[in-house]
């Protein structure tokens, strides 16, 4: 059984298991050298181990996470939480007792003493899209297919617990035979037909529409569909904090980043006076949204999610945008004969030139970054300065951004780095990972450094001296001690993790950073 979900994972392309080993899962672990290609990452702890199956599932569309019952999994459930706040598909695959154990209600360790062994499993009911106490030898091919599917279709996590007695009985191979049904179920088509006819009659009366692309288009797998959406309406396409690289920002109807009140001048005046937003996988938090500062002038909105869509005040449950899209892309044309595209705003990415030795801001390097990125990068950016300053940089086509501006968690990049590389790795070798991590952050996940030096993996880590909790100063206790922090010597962390193939700098000025950069 224990090979069946690996080889079954193994048939969608994921190769790497994180986690850490604990005594109840130890034979499902022996189970993972036996599939071909698929390596254990063995992690620095749960929690680690957790944003990193996050960040190796956005690249990948699917990660499996493996924690020990109990102390492991309760150690992961931050980060399952946040995949599961973000829409991001992961199994979690708990080690659990033996089913006689369970039965007896024996006094094990790992447990709270009460005899109750289904305690854990609901806590993680909450933050899963379903999940599977595994009893039954005979039915647990199965569970395992309809868990795995789940997590894969609507990309949020799933909890599967695995007796330790079960792992290791026989299941028969010959399922294998049979791919999982990786497919959407489809749209009712007398809801989408109204969907599209409704969107139809929008386009055809609007003068100066717009279309604003969030994280869900990015997760749920719509990038194809959104881009020939502006192709061919030729409608001014924008992004929010969270769908940054979801659209071709070298894209000439591209017209820049949307966050509400904190936009640049001429990107609010162009989404905000619009008539019509087509809006693809909003995810509107206060940090996505510029602390919910929208102000659109015009009440025609249509937004496209992952499982409803809805259009002014009409909800159509059940609608998935990924179908909706593509009917309205086969029509879309006709709706067109009255539009004028209108020029889109042309935001400046340039520095001001001066001496080599200014000294290195913010705002100077989130610009000057840009002309570093290159086609096919995956850029990380931790929650705090990170992730609002690389909103004023513009990625190269086919960019992957990864950022947690809906859970939040900081030390969360450090984790995700580590799945990012590792798929990667298995994807194209020259494929370039970088990382910006504020200093406060890093000292939450630096262990996981230290498995990317074991991998051999070859990321960019750029650690910003922000002196301590630089965020936190600007929402409240701007000199308050509780958001200083213990510097580190941060260049010698490679060393300390026993890396072999290294380069550390430190860059305080333009120049230097001119220099890096070239």
């Amino acid at each position: 059984l224990g090979r069946y979900l690996f080889e079954r994972l193994s048939q969608l392309n994921v190769n790497s298991i994180f986690g850490v080993p604990g005594d109840f899962n130890l034979s499902l672990l022996d189970k993972i050298y036996e599939v071909d290609g698929m390596r254990w990452a063995g992690n620095a702890n749960e929690l680690n181990a957790a944003y990193a199956a996050d960040g190796y599932s956005r690249i990948k569309g699917l990660s499996c996470l493996v924690t020990t019952f109990g102390v492991g999994e309760l150690s992961a459930l931050n980060g399952v939480a946040g995949a599961y706040a973000e829409h991001v598909g992961l199994l979690h695959v708990v080690g659990i007792p033996s089913i006689t154990s369970q039965a007896k209600q024996l006094l094990l360790h790992h447990t709270l003493g009460n005899g109750d062994f289904t305690v854990f499993h609901r806590m993680s009911n909450n933050i899963s899209q379903t999940t599977a106490f595994i009893s039954d030898i005979n039915h647990a091919p199965k569970e395992i297919d309809r868990c795995i599917r789940e997590a894969y279709v609507y990309q949020r996590p799933v909890y599967v617990g695995l007796p330790a007695n079960l792992v290791d009985l026989k299941v028969p191979a010959s399922l294998l035979d049979t791919p999982l049904d990786t497919s959407l179920k489809p749209n009712d088509p007398d809801a989408q037909e109204e969907v599209v006819d409704l969107v139809l009659k929008l386009i055809s009366e609007a003068k100066d529409p717009i279309i604003l692309v969030d994280a869900c288009a990015s997760r749920h797998n719509c990038r194809g569909e959104v881009e020939k959406l502006v192709d061919v309406t030729q409608f001014p396409v924008f992004t929010t904090p969270m769908g940054k690289s979801t659209i071709n920002e070298s894209h000439k109807r591209f017209g820049g980043v949307y966050v509400g009140t904190l936009s640049q001048p001429e990107v609010k005046e162009a989404v905000e006076s619009a008539d019509l937003v087509l809006s693809v996988g909003a995810l509107l938090s206060d940090f996505n949204t510029g602390s919910f500062s929208y102000s659109y002038k015009t009440k025609n909105i249509v937004e496209f999610h992952s499982d409803y869509t809805k259009i002014r005040q009409a909800t159509y449950p059940g609608v998935q945008m990924k179908e909706a899209l593509r009917k309205l892309l086969e029509s879309v044309a006709q709706a067109l004969k009255g539009y004028q595209p209108c020029p889109v705003p042309n935001v400046k990415l340039l520095n001001t030139p001066g001496p080599a030795s200014t000294q290195l801001s913010q705002e100077w390097l989130w610009t000057k970054v840009s002309s570093w990125f290159r086609e096919g990068d995956i850029i990380i950016t931790e929650t705090g300065t990170s992730a609002f300053g690389i909103v004023q940089s513009r990625f190269p086509n086919q960019t992957v951004g990864i950022s947690q501006v809906l859970w939040g968690s900081i030390g969360f990049t450090v984790g995700a780095t580590l799945g990012a590389v590792m798929a990667a790795q298995e994807i194209d070798p020259a494929k370039r990972v970088i990382l910006f991590v504020g200093d406060g952050s890093l000292q939450l996940t630096v262990q996981e450094i230290s498995t990317m030096v074991k991998w051999e993996t070859t990321p960019y880590l750029f650690v910003l001296n922000n002196d301590g909790y630089t965020i936190e100063r600007l929402i409240h206790g701007v000199n308050a001690t509780y958001n200083d922090i213990q510097p580190w010597n941060n260049l010698a962390l490679l060393p300390l993790f026993n890396a072999r193939n290294y380069e550390t700098y430190q860059v305080s000025t333009t120049g230097e950073i001119d220099k890096l950069f070239s």
